[in-house]
């Protein structure tokens, strides 16, 4: 959520900024200072009505002090009255308190200068390539397919459990995704990142604390008798580890990592480039959280970039990074970086990992601070990104390690998996 203070100091920047999203903000932005300035004229109000009150409180005491005793009861009368009038003005400050966040909440995140201009995934802007695409054997199959000769994943069993979307690992497929786990956890707690073990439902304040409200509600499955929400990445539960915190300044940066399930909703998903483990209604994923300095959370972003790349080199997959267009950053993002790896037999590519910089945007919904060198609270910076999402990767692993003779296993994982190979 944008701070009013910034909206009010950074008026046309932040209308402006908001093309990018190709998103027309003035209405938004003006209705918001409007609010501000009816909220802050109720707060001077209230604030003097108090002061009043407290004058005429201490006036009272010296009058009872001094025998007085008719006057002060007059002033007592006057403080009731001063007292309702309070009481109506909190009120009434209240709901126009109220009213001022419901339209924060509806104002995404300003886009990092770096943002490029653009409608979708088409115009994002790409920056970086590394690792060769292999040269697969004739009849190379896709991964859904592979994934049955090999008897390793059951989506037909999956959908009778559940429905589409859901599938079973088997035998030495479900072996190889705990590996993954195992394995990506690992990279991250060498990298310094601490592992936490996290919910799997949040709340309603978790959240919005991050953004998902009330932005993506419809993409979230939701425990109606609760009012609890299965969780779409543990970005939620993990930063929400934070909010309300005072952190010292000197334990920053912040660092956890997690793995959890995921589940996603994905309404309306259907055709030929959501086979598979493509597009999933649940799948895993290992998550990377920072808290970090203002001053440094761009230099934290190009960092957790690099280890992402370094997990990718390990594992000998062919991949590149895309800077996100305005039109296709999320809510809350300021600059995300998207990792895709190459699909050698499906020739196309698939997003395996976001990292995002939300600068203030979710430190602000999740009243989550530090002290500065002057003594004042200041918000901190929240990043996160996936270390890695499994489906795709796995996908990718098995289609560009295939041989005539079954799927080789990444070097790498090896030690995790107990296997080299799959026949």
């Amino acid at each position: 959520m944008l701070q009013v203070s910034y909206i009010r100091e950074n008026k046309e920047h932040v209308i402006a900024s908001l093309t990018k999203r190709n998103i027309d903000a003035s209405e938004m932005v003006n209705d918001v200072l409007n609010f501000d300035e009816e909220r802050r004229a109720l707060q001077t109000k209230l604030d003097t009505l108090k002061a009043e009150s407290n004058t005429l409180s201490k006036e009272i005491g010296m009058l009872f002090k001094s025998g007085e005793a008719q006057k002060a009861n007059i002033l007592k009368e006057k403080t009731s009255q001063l007292k309702e009038s309070t009481r109506d003005l909190e009120s009434e400050l209240n709901e126009k308190a109220d009213a001022l966040n419901e339209l924060l909440y509806k104002i995404p995140n300003v886009p990092n200068d770096l943002v490029p201009l653009g409608n979708s995934d088409e115009d994002n802007e790409e920056v970086f390539r590394e690792g060769d695409v292999p040269t697969l054997p004739e009849g190379a199959l896709p991964h859904w397919e592979l994934a049955k000769k090999h008897d390793i994943i059951d989506f037909e069993l999956g959908n009778k459990i559940t429905g589409a979307g859901f599938p079973v690992y088997k035998g030495k497929g479900a072996r190889l995704q705990r590996a993954l786990i195992a394995y990506f956890l690992d990279k991250n707690t060498e990298a310094g990142y601490t592992e936490y073990q996290l919910p799997h439902l949040v709340n309603e304040a978790s959240g919005f604390g991050t953004g998902q409200l009330p932005d993506k509600e419809g993409q979230m499955y939701h425990v109606t008798g609760d009012n609890l929400y299965l969780i779409p990445t543990a970005e939620v539960p993990g930063t929400n580890l934070f909010r309300g915190d005072l952190v010292n300044k000197n334990d920053l940066p912040l660092a956890i990592t997690g793995y959890t399930p995921c589940f996603r909703r994905e309404a309306g998903s259907y055709g030929a480039h959501v086979r598979g483990l493509n597009r999933l209604h649940q799948f895993d994923k290992v998550e990377i959280i920072r808290v970090e300095h203002p001053e440094r959370s761009y230099v934290a972003l190009d960092e957790m970039v690099d280890h992402v790349k370094d997990i990718l080199r390990e594992l000998k997959l062919p991949y590149r990074i895309l800077r996100l267009c305005g039109g296709d950053l999320t809510f809350a993002s300021a600059l995300t970086y998207d990792f895709e790896v190459y699909s050698t037999a499906q020739e196309r590519w698939l997003e395996i990992s976001s990292i995002s910089n939300f600068e203030t945007f979710q430190a602000n919904r999740l009243k989550l601070r530090f002290k500065n060198d002057d003594g004042k609270n200041q918000l901190a910076h929240t990043l996160n990104g996936s270390s890695l999402a499994l489906p795709r990767v796995l996908a990718g692993i098995l289609e560009n390690y295939q041989t005539p003779d079954g799927i080789k296993i990444p070097e790498a994982l090896v030690p995790y998996t107990g296997f080299d190979f799959i026949k």
